[in-house]
């Protein structure tokens, strides 16, 4: 059965006639048609672009970087948001209908899916993952079975690699959903999509071919922007055009953009790469390191992303979390060095989490570590 886009958007939202901003017709002259200030803006040091001007709505410079990074077809292909967490707010609003739809998340995962599903008042099923041996992988029996049990899902959230799990999903384990006889969106998170150190990372280019994938990524992670706030979709331009046409007008801020574009430059994406394999090297150094380590378990999930899940164990050799809570808060509290106890989330019993630092960090962290577990021994 063919997509068919109009079936998972709101009917108000396809009806919506976006608000139509003074650059959407003319940027360049004297600029008198959208009430700005025209002495300047109200800053006394140097700043970057004219921030007494609106900026571009669809930052189509940002675009076209991504879009040769990515290996896309088109910008139409794009969406940028105020984060990957106005990408997950927006795909909501226009698919879902409150009170009445639903969307799907595979547990453990980004917590964001489900923030966002409350605050729309739009029900959450889950369909948890095949934790058995850190392996974290779609149960597709019950992902569909979840679907067909629950008509109303609009959109089924994948986070690959995974957070908390670090674990990129099988691309043949997302093809079989995108093929199956769902109807609704399926979005993949691919926020940490730069670290994957195996053949299996991004199925950006697949949007093509599947008219309802969207896939999302951010320039939080491996390009090091967390503080400008610049998430990303990439989707079937007919679902990008409705992204645009409900999102606020200008939502990404002229210093976002601009930064965005250098950090997407040549002389930019060196620098990415370059800090992507040191924390890829950095990585691999710190799981040796965590294995030999007296109190730790095992390194769980496939390891694609710049963290690590390791469990901590208690004094019968299991994975504990009430001793994996213990050395999370002296950590922070005692000893300067704050990593995310995960044990509450399914299938990480005893679990903390550790993002890939520098090798300086890196190493304080392993030698208060050590000190924690001995003093919770």
């Amino acid at each position: 059965m063919p997509f068919d886009l109009t079936k998972v958007i709101r009917p108000n939202i396809l009806a919506l006639k976006p608000y139509r901003c003074a650059r959407d017709d003319y940027s360049e002259g004297v600029l008198l048609d959208a009430n700005e200030n025209a002495y300047g803006p109200a800053l006394t040091g140097e700043h970057k672009g004219d921030l007494n001007r609106y900026p571009d709505p669809y930052q189509s410079q940002v675009k076209e970087r991504i879009m040769n990074l990515r290996g896309l077809k088109s910008i139409q292909n794009l969406f940028l948001g105020v984060g990957s967490d106005e990408v997950i707010d927006l795909l909501i609003r226009i698919a879902c209908v409150p009170a009445k739809d639903k969307i799907l998340i595979t547990p453990p995962t980004y917590g964001m899916y489900s923030v966002c599903a409350q605050i729309n008042d739009v029900e959450v099923v889950k369909s948890k993952l095949v934790v058995e041996n850190g392996a974290f992988q779609l149960d597709l029996e019950n992902v569909f079975s979840c679907i067909k049990t629950n008509p109303e899902i609009k959109i089924v959230f994948l986070c690959s690699p995974g957070n908390p799990t670090g674990t990129c999903l099988t691309h043949d384990s997302i093809r079989a959903v995108l093929e199956s006889d769902y109807q609704g969106l399926v979005v993949v998170d691919e926020a940490y999509v730069d670290f994957v150190d195996k053949e299996e990372g991004s199925v950006a280019t697949w949007v093509d071919k599947y008219p309802n994938l969207v896939v999302m990524q951010t320039l939080s992670k491996s390009f090091g922007l967390a503080g400008i706030r610049l998430g990303i979709a990439v989707g079937h331009p007919e679902l990008i055009q409705i992204l645009n046409n409900t999102k606020a007008p200008y939502n990404i801020g002229t210093p976002s953009a601009l930064i965005a574009a250098e950090a997407l430059s040549e002389e930019g994406l060196q620098k990415m790469y370059d800090y992507r394999q040191r924390l890829i090297d950095q990585r691999g150094l710190l799981i040796e390191k965590l294995k030999a380590i007296s109190g730790t378990g095992r390194i769980l999930g496939g390891n694609d992303a710049n963290f690590v899940l390791v469990e901590i164990l208690g004094s019968n050799g299991q994975p504990c979390n009430d001793r994996a809570h213990k050395v999370y808060s002296m950590m922070a509290e005692a000893l300067g060095v704050v990593i995310r106890f995960r044990g509450t989330e399914y299938g990480c019993n005893g679990c903390v989490r550790i993002t890939v630092g520098t090798e300086e960090e890196n190493a304080k962290m392993l030698d208060m570590l050590e000190k924690a577990l001995k003093d919770t021994a």
